[in-house]
């Protein structure tokens, strides 16, 4: 290498550092430049957002000031409508004077009309009356005159044909749901009757349904016309426009009682059953025994088949026995014949004893039932609590009727067995006695010889 190219080379490896530095300070102004730029165009948009927000805020301020506007607006309009309506009610009041009471007095009277004709018989033959009833109640003006015409003339028809009789021909729901036009009378504002009694009237469905229960000698369309023929005959009337008869088919039956009572009242009742069956058996097989033995008194000296027969066969049997001898034989006959006489007596007694103790059965399940049934619905509503308690009620009164039978009978049948073995230990103590005195007169005898 020659100098000079040593010499180029040692001033290049001189102004390196100069060039690096000339390449970072040109890198720092590019870097100023774009942080510039980018900041510029930064306050640019915050500039543009904020020319927007002033906008819309401007809008909604003159949104706000029109709405003020129409409120103020609204509210003159409604003060001024206030005071319009008040001057337009003292004018309706002055002008409309006593038609204001008079409506309310229409309107109570019709609403009175409307709530009785619900169970009124003779609003039946009166449907345009009942709709104009209807329209009066229901409106809010003043009635018309045509409507207030309707009204008097409807309630003086009324009152004219509560006290008549009228054959109708209306509807009539038979037990098995059947319905059919049948002629039916009605008796003033009191009932309706056809052949079979009394009908209740259901104005909702528009349909006349028997009574379930009807009355001892009930009114029918019969007994009506046959009153109407003779003069002074009395017929049977419901004056409660069938509450009474309402009642009458809420009480329960005998049967409806017995139901109540479940599956207890079945086995009271069954107990009573074998129990009356035992008592008659019995009391007729005393009763029988005892005539059998009244006879049997009139002959001692031909025994027959029954108790005091048997008690003289033993005496018969054995006529040179001693006493103390013949004195155990007929207590042993006695004995047996007793045993005979008091057969079913204890059941009989059982019986007696286990009704009024099934009957207390039924009544802690019939309150045990009612508990349940107030912890599942509460107790607001007491037909939710009825079954239970009549079953409680129906099984104790079950369980005393059956008892108080049983109890009678088994005492007039151990007094009729007490009155059969007193009739045989008289006899044997007579046939004892009667042993006793032949021996001794045997004796006797015996020694004079």
């Amino acid at each position: 290498m020659s100098w000079k190219t040593l010499i180029v080379a040692t001033c290049f490896a001189a102004m390196a550092p100069f060039t690096h530095a000339d390449d970072l300070v040109e890198q720092t102004q590019q870097a100023h430049q774009q942080a510039s730029e980018h900041n510029q165009a930064r306050e640019a948009q915050f500039a543009l957002t904020e020319r927007e927000l002033r906008a819309k805020l401007n809008q909604l301020k003159a949104t706000r000031n029109a709405l003020e506007a129409e409120t103020e607006q609204l509210s003159d309009t409604f003060s001024d409508n206030e005071q319009q309506l008040a001057s337009l009610e003292d004018k309706l009041r002055l002008e409309s004077g006593s038609l204001g009471e008079l409506f309310g007095v229409v309107r109570q009277a019709s609403k009175t009309i409307q709530t009785d004709g619900a169970s009124s018989y003779v609003a039946i033959t009166q449907p345009e009356f009942n709709q104009t009833v209807a329209d009066i109640v229901a409106a809010d003006t003043l009635p018309s005159l045509k409507q207030l015409n309707s009204l008097w003339q409807g309630m003086l028809t009324q009152m004219q044909t509560s006290g008549q009789l009228q054959t109708l021909s209306l509807p009539v729901v038979n037990s098995q749901g059947v319905s059919s036009e049948q002629s039916v009378v009605r008796v003033g504002n009191l009932g309706l009757v056809n052949e079979q009694g009394y009908l209740n009237w259901q104005a909702e469905r528009q349909v006349a349904v028997p009574y379930r229960a009807q009355p001892d000698n009930t009114l029918t369309s019969a007994k009506l016309e046959q009153a109407i023929g003779n003069v002074g005959e009395t017929v049977l009337v419901d004056p409660s426009r069938g509450m009474l008869l309402g009642q009458l088919e809420n009480a329960p039956s005998l049967s409806e009682r017995f139901a109540q009572g479940g599956f207890v009242a079945k086995v009271i009742a069954t107990l009573l059953a074998v129990g009356l069956l035992i008592a008659l058996y019995r009391g007729a097989v005393l009763l029988s025994v005892h005539a059998k033995m009244h006879r049997q008194l009139k002959h001692p000296e031909s025994p027959e088949d029954n108790p005091l027969g048997r008690v003289l066969k033993v005496y018969h049997d054995a006529p040179k026995r001693d006493v103390e001898s013949l004195e155990l034989r007929l207590l042993e006959a006695v004995v047996d014949e007793q045993q005979g006489c008091e057969k079913g007596l204890s059941m009989l007694k059982l019986l007696a004893a286990l009704a009024p103790m099934l009957g207390l059965l039924g009544t802690v399940t019939g309150m045990i039932e009612t508990f349940q049934v107030i912890t599942q619905f509460g107790n607001g509503d007491p037909k939710v609590m009825a079954d239970g308690i009549s079953m409680a009620l129906v099984t104790t009164v079950l369980g005393l009727i059956a008892a108080i039978p049983l109890l009678l009978a088994h005492n007039i049948l151990s007094g009729q067995a007490d009155h059969i073995r007193g009739m045989l230990e008289k006899q044997s103590i007579s046939l004892v006695a009667e042993q006793a005195e032949n021996s001794d007169q045997r004796v006797e005898t015996g020694q004079a010889a």
